[in-house]
């Protein structure tokens, strides 16, 4: 099959021709329809993964059709329309049992743990417990979207946040996932303030539901306090940065929740936190990573609904010739938009 592939981290990945993927028993592999470009996937491809084995090729956010099938599995049988989240579970530990795969202790990531979907094919363990049937009007770009940026925002938004309708969300950072965190929190019924430094995504983020939307290179946090009257019930980081996470804590009321979404890794892994702020008013610090399949129905039931649109927040589609390019300036610049491989 043809895939993105690199045998070093951070040296420019090529396209190459590698062996098809087999399923396990009980397993599947699917055939890419559509994959997304993460930043998520910069930082595997820049070695801040410690599950990253060489060679490696990246890809996480996919939705295909059933290839094959493994023999022990019941529930999909080939031609099927499916997305996957980027977490997959194992289904035997403790918490698999209790419903919270996306914190499974011995998960898969397709991308990271193990070769993903920048190619024709991709494997998927544990198909019965992780593969999400897809609604037949949903094309393949847009369900691409869903596995890492769209569900990352629904689970940070309505199961960490549980934003209700009235209160005030910030949202710092109008990418992917950011964007998204907008959409859903305003169908949610919330005050949402967008936060960027690109006009372009500022504007967007008004569309899709902002009630105000801030310049970061300013006093975001004044600003913020001033607009809420008092601050932010619920404020989240979607980029992934000292700068965002400082801000979206500081731009919070007392007692607010702050919901760390963007990955921070490499060196921000550590990044020093505003205590007085969080002891004194009492801040809740949540993380926010994924979400599981079995959540996914509430989630396709306000898209089918039209109460969420994802399709709108689909940017560029590439082919897989352009994708590592694409890989490698992930944190140089991003589009508007989820950029998604769609020809292969």
């Amino acid at each position: 099959m043809k895939a993105v592939l690199f045998e070093k981290f951070q040296e420019a990945p090529k396209v190459a021709t590698v062996v098809d993927p087999t399923p396990e028993e009980h397993g599947v592999v699917l055939k890419v329809e559509a994959t997304g470009v993460c930043r998520s996937d910069w930082h595997g491809w820049m070695g801040h993964d410690s599950d990253i084995d060489l060679p490696h090729i990246p890809g996480h956010e996919l939705a295909g059709v059933v290839e094959a099938v493994g023999k022990d599995v019941k529930n999909w049988k080939v031609g099927d329309r499916v997305t996957v989240p980027f977490i997959c579970g194992c289904g035997s530990c403790s918490e698999c049992h209790t419903g919270n795969q996306q914190t499974c202790l011995h998960q898969e990531q397709p991308g990271f743990t193990h070769w993903g979907s920048f190619a024709e094919y991709v494997p998927i363990h544990q198909a019965d417990l992780n593969v999400v049937a897809l609604p037949e009007a949903m094309d393949f770009a847009t369900a691409a979207s869903l596995g890492c940026r769209f569900a990352t925002s629904f689970r940070a938004v309505i199961d960490q946040g549980k934003v209700s309708a009235g209160q005030w969300v910030a949202v710092h950072g109008c990418g992917g996932v950011g964007l998204s965190a907008v959409m859903i929190a305003s169908a949610a019924g919330a005050n949402v303030i967008g936060v960027d430094l690109d006009p372009a995504k500022l504007a967007l983020a008004k569309e899709l539901g902002a009630v105000a939307a801030i310049d970061g290179k300013g006093d975001v946090v004044e600003a913020i306090q001033e607009i809420t009257k008092g601050g932010a019930h619920v404020s989240l980081d979607a980029l992934g940065h000292p700068a965002t996470m400082t801000n979206s804590i500081l731009c919070l009321r007392p007692r607010g929740k702050h919901i760390q979404v963007g990955l921070m890794l490499g060196d921000h892994a550590a990044p020093a936190v505003p205590m007085p702020k969080i002891v004194g008013q009492e801040i809740e610090l949540l993380g926010s990573h994924g979400m599981q399949a079995h959540r996914y129905g509430a989630m396709l039931d306000m898209v089918e609904s039209g109460r969420l649109d994802p399709a709108r927040l689909v940017g560029d589609k590439i082919s897989i010739d352009a994708a590592p390019g694409a890989l490698m300036n992930m944190n140089k610049f991003q589009s508007i938009g989820a950029t998604v491989i769609t020809s292969f």
